[in-house]
């Protein structure tokens, strides 16, 4: 019996907590509608100013929903109850939207409304009120957006509001920049010259572009007293992001260094093995981006869920495509060639020719749009750097087809046999190598790469029948610059020309920029003919 009236009593004590859970809740609700609803009292611009601290003083964020509208013109009264709503919508019938939750409770004639008037106090006394809500919220996370905020436009009357906040904030990250946001409200205001001296030091420490744009406005209003801490401060700022710049430009320059690569990377091994100067490589590129462009269609139209799986997908499918016409273009074309490097050139070129045109007739010739998966879209901050998610994973993606690609060639068969041919090709065939045979899947193998380029390159350039024109003598630069036929030559060459581009290009422009580039690199020539990284081996010429 006693355990049975323990059982119960733990029951009872349980179901009550429950119950005291809506109550609680319900209890909040109503205290925010109250204040809600004397929101619509028509007493006057000073009455409406008490009823938004009233609301303020609930301490409930979803009073900044109301609130945001109220300044927008948005908040009316229903005549019928004085019942106040959001509403939204044009015409004779408007949407009816509930205040606390957000949520459309009905339509009602616009006859029957009557609109909460607000002037410019009242406005004021709006956006401090949604400062004090959104600063009590329990999210960290819109605390510090409703910080940044703050930051971002600083007024001299939001100090109070601030103050209460940083007695109450027990986040790291909200505290700081509660403080930061003080100190911009404290530069803007009348406060002694001491206490602006301290902002500065805190604005300095913040460092950035807005601190800048702080700093700036600072100077401007500031007396003779005041000017020298903030040209100090200005200075300190700049400097700074000087450094951050000379960062910035170094991100660009690795992320065209590996756009470079993923172009180059099937050419170096082509031009290496066989000493044939492809010009439809960039047609290979392009193969890979319109494939991708296809497998995205058939996901958008057949399965949508599988959309973000799509470049996934297409990568082995843009590796079979422009492997396969590889193949063809060898045995078809190049393999009559051999020796003949004009010829090899001009057939190539006019291969490049038929498979645009072939292209253009097929797809027409606009562009296409590829899209972004989730995971490639937007950007983030690292420091003063923007990085976009897309230009990031083709870092990553060019480093490891880089290490995938040295794997095969120095750990397989092919790779071995590859090697062999590159560095004496008499010798390789004397001891039983089907030199052939090599050379077709060699430029199989470096038209496949070319199409996983593609692959990448249409998350970051428009996918056209000209696509791979553009990175046709970019490719061939950075295989001449880096060594012939030698894949840590390529991947140094990309990655350096990429960051002299993007050196050059403040100074001289995209244009003069690369021509600078090129005749850096014919004069490199000069001195070595055979690349940074030359192939070594031994010669059996007769």
């Amino acid at each position: 019996m006693v355990f049975i009236r323990t059982i119960i009593a733990i029951f009872l004590l349980v179901f009550t907590a429950l119950l005291a859970l809506p109550a609680g809740a319900q209890e909040d609700d109503s205290a925010l509608r109250q204040a809600i609803a004397d929101l619509g009292a028509e007493k006057g611009y000073s009455k409406l100013r008490q009823a938004i601290d009233v609301v303020v003083e609930t301490g409930d964020p979803r009073g900044a929903r109301v609130l945001d509208a109220l300044a927008e013109g948005d908040v009316y009264r229903r005549e019928g109850d004085g019942a106040v709503f959001i509403v939204s919508g044009r015409g004779k019938e408007r949407n009816l939207i509930d205040p606390v939750t957000g949520e459309q409770v009905g339509t009602i004639a616009k006859s029957e409304l009557k609109k909460v008037r607000v002037n410019n106090a009242v406005r004021r006394t709006v956006r401090d009120a949604i400062g004090a809500l959104t600063l009590g919220a329990k999210d960290p996370a819109v605390r510090l957006s409703a910080v940044r905020t703050m930051i971002d436009n600083p007024d001299p009357g939001s100090l109070d509001v601030i103050a209460t906040a940083l007695e109450r904030e027990g986040d790291d990250d909200v505290r700081t920049a509660l403080e930061q946001a003080r100190a911009a409200a404290i530069l803007l205001s009348d406060a002694a010259v001491p206490d602006k001296v301290a902002a500065i030091e805190t604005i300095r420490e913040m460092g950035g572009q807005e601190a800048l744009s702080l700093l700036v406005r600072a100077r401007n209003a500031a007396g003779a007293e005041m000017r020298d801490a903030t040209e100090a401060a200005i200075a300190s700022v700049q400097k700074r992001l000087q450094y951050w710049s000379l960062g910035q430009n170094v991100w660009y320059g690795l992320s065209l260094g590996s756009v470079l690569l993923l172009a180059a990377i099937g050419l170096a091994i082509t031009f290496g093995v066989m000493g044939v100067i492809n010009m439809a490589h960039g047609e290979m590129v392009m193969l890979g981006a319109y494939t991708t462009f296809m497998v995205q269609e058939i996901m958008r139209t057949g399965f949508p869920g599988l959309l973000d799986w799509s470049l996934p997908i297409a990568l082995p499918l843009a590796f079979l495509v422009a492997g396969s016409v590889g193949f063809a273009m060898e045995r078809g074309v190049i393999r009559f060639l051999y020796g003949r490097p004009l010829e090899t050139l001009l057939a190539t070129w006019g291969i490049s020719l038929i498979l645009q045109q072939t292209v253009r007739t097929i797809f027409g010739p606009t562009n296409r749009e590829v899209s972004n998966p989730s995971y490639m879209s937007g950007a983030f901050q690292l420091g003063e750097l923007s990085i976009t998610w897309s230009r990031l994973w083709i870092v990553v993606f060019a480093l490891v087809v880089f290490a995938v690609l040295l794997y095969a060639m120095n750990r397989t068969s092919l790779g071995l046999k590859m090697r062999a041919v590159t560095q004496n090709r008499r010798m390789a065939a004397a001891m039983g190598i089907r030199t052939p045979w090599v050379d077709a899947l060699t430029f199989a193998l470096g038209s496949g790469i070319a199409g996983i380029a593609g692959v990448a390159l249409s998350q970051i350039d428009n996918v056209s029948p000209n696509l791979g024109q553009g990175y046709i003598i970019d490719s061939f630069m950075v295989v001449v610059f880096g060594g012939v036929g030698n894949l840590w030559g390529t991947l140094i060459g990309a990655f350096s020309l990429g960051i002299a581009n993007k050196f050059l290009e403040p100074f001289a422009g995209a244009v003069l920029g690369k021509i600078l580039v090129l005749v850096f690199i014919i004069l490199f020539i000069q001195r070595r003919p055979r690349g940074l990284f030359a192939l070594k081996g031994r010669a059996v010429e007769a």
